[in-house]
């Protein structure tokens, strides 16, 4: 069984609550979050651009690590 953790550039970690049977599987998971991460850091720039700087396209985003764990 697998999970995915996201790995964000300033260090920290989140552990995503969904298993699955394969590594794929929570890899596309983690994806599928990254990339809701990065859509969400758009829209709140649209909202509020005052509190909310653009995203900078060079900057790391977050990543996707697959861990094993017990059933």
């Amino acid at each position: 069984m697998y999970k995915a953790v996201i790995k964000y550039p300033d260090g920290t970690r989140q552990e995503c609550d969904d298993v699955f049977e394969t590594e794929e599987d929570a890899r596309q998971d983690g994806l599928v979050y990254c990339e809701s991460y990065e859509d969400g850091g758009e829209v709140l720039h649209m909202s509020n651009p005052g509190d909310y700087p653009a995203p900078n396209e060079d900057d790391p985003g977050p990543e996707v690590e697959v861990i094993e764990v017990e059933a």
